[in-house]
């Protein structure tokens, strides 16, 4: 297809990237372990971890996988906040041909079920203070191992001993759990070390990870990012990244800070396996909402990239203290996940000199396909240019190209893009286009030079901090409650968060409350799912077939809060 918007592309940022230099995301990594073997790749809480170490207990821990009896194409899940612990558990399951699957450590017991099944994980590297969620739900799955990490584990003698001491005894922030037969994260590469770590052969269309997302149907789904997927994203990353590390000179390694969660695609992709590939350090920062620290953990390093969401630049740049930190080394500040906000922008080039740059990707492809270059000097209010390799169609209802100009919904065609949900054909069928476009839900419009704006959504779901959440999935939950009769959930603007969740009830007990209902969705949905607002009705708009009209309360709702305002 015609790629007009080539002519926009930075100076040398190429059209196409080689995806066939590497035969698997190991090969890439590998690569990295041995040309910057003695420069460090992660710091957590003051401690480095090396390229080299990074190798060495990878290696390690992927030998004691491998003695468990775990064969290759079996999945492993990873469930922990950003910790150096994170990386190295990625790199053990990848390079020992199992397939990583992402969890978010604040699932609820049901989230987490529902996951571990979905996916037949038979392994699991856990934080103990998210052990005893697993407790309550590991009978129903197929986990049959179970590796316990503590927040200290790598963080060396005494510092480790102090901070697992101090998060067990004083601040007591590790419920009671029991999880017999699990092993510690360090008895496992003690373990592993006695053990020979076998080489499997891995090739570009093995699976590399299951990255889950929410449905429609409220079911998550696991997007399939083959290894192929994920060095074609690495490489057209890299690629894009170029223009904007060379408007001025580097001292030493480039540095990012890691604050958004590894767990998501975005951090991932675009921080845990970029910096690897470019030789570059990642500042882990395992509570980015405490922003005081964060800050203060910024200060220590002359940062490069800073890879984030509306969310947490808005509190930085609101934050006191953010405006006293050393900008001049800031080269790349990306922003992702969530539409990044005019005023945001404007503010924390204000403050930083940077200018964000947004961009626009999905699970589904394996983080960004498209983003503004990275040498700009101002916000533009788009997600930019399709990056390397990638294709983009806007497309009418009936699947035809819509004009220049005018809206369509974005459909990608590219390496990045994964090779359908696990296990769920039907899935897939219905957001793949018969030439291999895949249909993202998102309207857009695309201008002259090849930027797309978004203006729209399709589907009903709701961008919450850079998080997909489904109102289905909501509204199950809810309707779940035996005092609710009938439910429905929207998205509404919010100042901080992009999008804030909002439901409909119809009672059918009138004494239950706002507070009750609060309560019951919080002890089944992760935080940033539950309702911010509730608000009780006699009855919910429908269509003529009885389909309730979420759009219809939505802009009501948005109408109401724009006359309170």
């Amino acid at each position: 297809m015609d790629r007009f918007w080539l002519k926009s592309y930075p100076a040398g940022v190429p059209e196409n990237v080689d995806i066939n230099q590497y035969s698997s995301v190991v090969a890439l990594l590998e690569e990295s372990f041995a040309k910057y073997r003695g420069d460090k790749a992660y710091i957590c809480m003051d401690k480095a971890l090396t390229f080299g170490e990074v190798d060495q207990l990878s290696a390690a821990l992927g030998a004691y996988l491998q003695s468990k009896g775990l064969k290759k194409g079996d999945r492993v899940a990873i469930m922990m906040p950003n910790l150096l612990q994170y990386p190295v558990a990625v790199a053990a399951v990848l390079r020992a041909g199992f397939i990583v699957v992402n969890v978010n450590p604040l699932y609820t017991p049901r989230e987490l079920a529902h996951q571990l099944k979905d996916s037949g994980a038979q392994a699991i590297i856990i934080l103990e203070n998210f052990a005893a969620t697993l407790a309550e739900v590991i009978a129903e799955t197929q986990i049959k191992h179970v590796i316990l990490a503590a927040v200290g584990d790598l963080l060396g003698f005494p510092k480790g001993a102090i901070v697992n001491a101090m998060l067990r005894h004083v601040k007591k922030v590790i419920p009671a759990f029991s999880l017999p037969g699990a092993v510690r994260f360090n008895a496992a590469l003690a373990a592993g070390r006695s053990l020979t770590f076998a080489r499997p052969a891995i090739g570009q269309d093995d699976v590399a990870v299951l990255q889950y997302t929410g449905g429609t149907t409220g079911v998550a789904k696991g997007a399939t990012l083959l290894h192929r997927t994920l060095i074609g994203n690495l490489l057209a990353s890299e690629a894009w990244t170029q223009p904007g590390l060379k408007r001025k000179v580097i001292d030493g390694q480039p540095v990012f800070i890691c604050a958004l969660p590894l767990y998501h695609v975005f951090a991932f992709v675009s921080c845990a396996l970029l910096a690897m590939r470019m030789g570059g350090v990642n500042v882990l920062i395992p509570n980015p909402r405490d922003l005081a620290g964060l800050i203060k953990e910024m200060a220590k390093y002359k940062f490069n990239i800073m890879p984030g969401v509306n969310t947490l630049f808005n509190g930085l740049a609101n934050h006191p203290e953010f405006a006293k930190l050393d900008f001049s080394h800031l080269l790349i500040a990306n922003g992702g996940g969530t539409a990044v906000q005019e005023a945001v922008a404007k503010k924390w080039l204000a403050i930083t000199g940077c200018p964000i740059v947004e961009g626009y990707g999905l699970s589904e492809t394996s983080s960004g396909v498209t983003c503004n270059p990275t040498d700009s000097s101002a916000y533009t209010g788009t997600i930019g240019l399709p990056l390397p390799g990638v294709d983009i169609r806007l497309i009418d209802d009936d699947g035809r190209d819509v004009a220049l100009g005018a809206p369509g919904e974005i459909a990608i065609r590219g390496p990045q893009v994964m090779a359908g949900y696990w296990q769920r054909p039907d899935e897939t069928a219905s957001v793949m286009t018969p030439d291999g476009f895949l249909k993202t839900g998102d309207v857009g419009i695309m201008d002259e030079r090849g930027y797309t704006r978004i203006v729209d959504r399709k589907k009903d779901m709701i961008l919450v901090s850079g998080f997909n959440v489904y109102p289905n999935e909501i509204e199950g939950v809810a309707a779940g409650h035996p005092g609710v009769d009938e439910c429905a959930v929207v998205g509404v603007p919010d100042r901080n968060s992009g999008e804030a969740v909002m439901m409909f009830v119809v009672r059918k007990d009138p004494n239950l409350t706002k507070d009750e209902l609060m309560k019951f969705c919080m002890d089944n949905l992760t935080g940033y799912k539950k309702p911010k607002y509730i608000e009780f009705r006699t009855d919910l708009p429908r269509t003529n077939v009885g389909k309730i009209l979420r759009r219809e309360l939505r802009d009501q709702a948005i109408k109401d809060m724009t006359k309170a305002a």
